[in-house]
């Protein structure tokens, strides 16, 4: 469903067991940078009703997501902790076209949130089947339930605004630019990309 041309590697999810407070510090600042994407997308097209009404839930959920990974940091008696560079998604915004039409900004903008959702969904899979605790099993299963929506969205606002041929030709590059990423990201269990 997701498309991605690299999966995780499986020791991805042991490693993270290791480094939790890690994870869920990362998870929760993930959540709140996918927020404040949204709102840069409705404010960016504000002139396109279908964007607006599509993308400002999602701003509400993407800010309900963190305040749920601080609840489950609090409940651990652990603090947020700092926000680190994001080198994913960081090298994933180099890819995006530097000049071109407002159509292909706009397209270049949804692939990319469409990309780290995708990915963002592929990792808490691979945590809502690896944890070892039950309730964090089933708290990272509705994580990934949400964001395979998002990822869908994203896709789908893409094709209606930009049209199919030229999303599905983009996502194929944004696709096979995102494996080489993964290929040279060292595997931290510190990030959740």
């Amino acid at each position: 469903m997701l498309h991605l041309k690299l999966a995780t590697d499986p020791r991805w999810v042991d490693l993270a067991k290791m480094k939790l407070e890690d994870i869920l510090t990362d998870h929760a600042y993930c959540e709140q940078k996918a927020a404040s994407s949204c709102i840069s997308l409705v404010q960016t097209y504000a002139d396109n009703a279908e964007i607006v009404e599509a993308v400002s839930p999602i701003v509400t959920e993407e800010w309900g997501h963190f305040r749920q990974v601080l609840a489950e940091l609090k409940k651990r008696g652990l603090s947020l902790g700092k926000q680190r560079k994001d080198e994913y998604v960081n090298k994933l915004l180099k890819f995006k076209a530097k000049g071109g039409t407002r159509k292909e900004q706009l397209l270049d903008s949804l692939l990319i949130c469409a990309l780290i959702e995708a990915r963002s969904c592929e990792r808490f899979r691979l945590l809502s089947e690896g944890l070892n605790e039950p309730d964090l099993r089933e708290f990272y299963r509705k994580f990934m339930i949400a964001e395979a929506g998002h990822y869908k969205l994203f896709i789908s606002l893409s094709r209606k605004n930009c049209g199919i041929e030229l999303t599905e030709k983009r996502w194929e590059d944004f696709l096979n630019y995102e494996a080489s990423i993964m290929q040279k990201l060292e595997l931290r269990g510190d990030r959740m990309h």
